[in-house]
């Protein structure tokens, strides 16, 4: 009896024991496998776009349908390069555009032109939420001229610099948006464009214009369907110091339908609402079909 008791005493230590290191093995493999998937894409990752349109219509003189011969050129450039770490991550984007259109027995002109840099740093808080600091700079490479041809802006007139903390809510790389309710701006003019008047809420005689304010920006991108993104960013503005209600709006989407690795058909559309530029929405809009090429 007593060899009985012992024997039983001695099984059930050792299955004791055995769960023991078996929850203690279930316990560290958890943590190595939570710890693999934290440090998953660490470092930088690095991805760009660059396309480049070209449209032609043309018309001899015997042709009696109407319409006037002409020629357009596009290029852009999409490309971000971020870094990551377990508990910090830090977002970068530039975005660059040019275009050309060339009427018959007229100047050319052009048709597009922006350069924008956007940077977000983003210290980890809880769940997908992020303290977060961000830039935002925006202006053009090329002179700007009216209807008559009278230059009306030029590389940095106007220039937009944007920075501030507030908090960044990231699912992706393809889903987020940040919240800052302390937002400087800064609108910078060439002195010539001032001198007769204000431009882009730059008073006359003066070169630039500070705002304080509050400023969200959002970013999603995703597929259609196979081979069509659509891609869109939104920022919004609202200056504390003179009229708070009349809210900045720039909405941009880019919609890339690949025919094959080299080729697509990409279309470009911006809304923007700035009383200060214009008290009405500007709207440009780029279709064509061309070369693309990813990196």
């Amino acid at each position: 009896m007593k060899k009985l008791f012992f024997l039983a005493t001695l099984l059930v230590g050792a299955s004791t024991f055995a769960q023991g290191n078996e929850k203690e093995l279930i316990g560290k493999t958890s943590d190595a496998e939570t710890k693999a998937k934290d440090t998953t894409n660490i470092g930088w990752k690095r991805a760009g776009n660059f396309t480049f349109l070209f449209n032609q219509s043309a018309f001899n003189n015997d042709w009696k349908g109407g319409g006037t011969s002409n020629m357009a050129g596009n290029i852009g450039l999409n490309y971000d390069f971020n870094y990551k770490t377990s508990s910090m991550i830090w977002d970068n984007k530039l975005i660059a555009a040019y275009g050309l259109t060339k009427l018959k027995d007229a100047d050319v002109q052009k048709s597009d032109d922006r350069l924008q840099f956007t940077s977000m740093l983003g210290k980890k808080a809880t769940g997908y939420w992020f303290y977060s600091g961000f830039l935002d700079f925006r202006t053009q490479m090329d002179a700007g001229k009216d209807a008559n041809g009278n230059r009306i802006s030029q590389l940095f007139s106007p220039a937009y610099l944007q920075l501030g903390p507030g908090m960044l809510w990231k699912k992706s790389d393809n889903f987020k948006f940040n919240i800052a309710p302390a937002t400087a701006r800064l609108i910078f003019v060439n002195s010539k464009f001032t001198v007769l008047g204000s431009a882009f809420g730059v008073e006359q005689g003066k070169t630039s214009r500070f705002e304080f304010g509050a400023g969200l920006s959002g970013y999603y991108k995703f597929k259609i369907m196979e081979n069509i993104t659509w891609e869109n960013i939104l920022n919004l503005y609202s200056n504390y110091l003179d009229k708070p209600k009349n809210v900045d709006i720039d909405y941009q989407a880019n919609l890339v339908m690949k025919v094959n690795k080299y080729i697509s058909t990409n279309l470009a559309f911006q809304a923007i609402y700035d009383d200060n530029a214009v008290g009405a929405f500007q709207i440009r809009e780029v279709f064509g079909l061309g070369f693309n090429y990813g990196f």
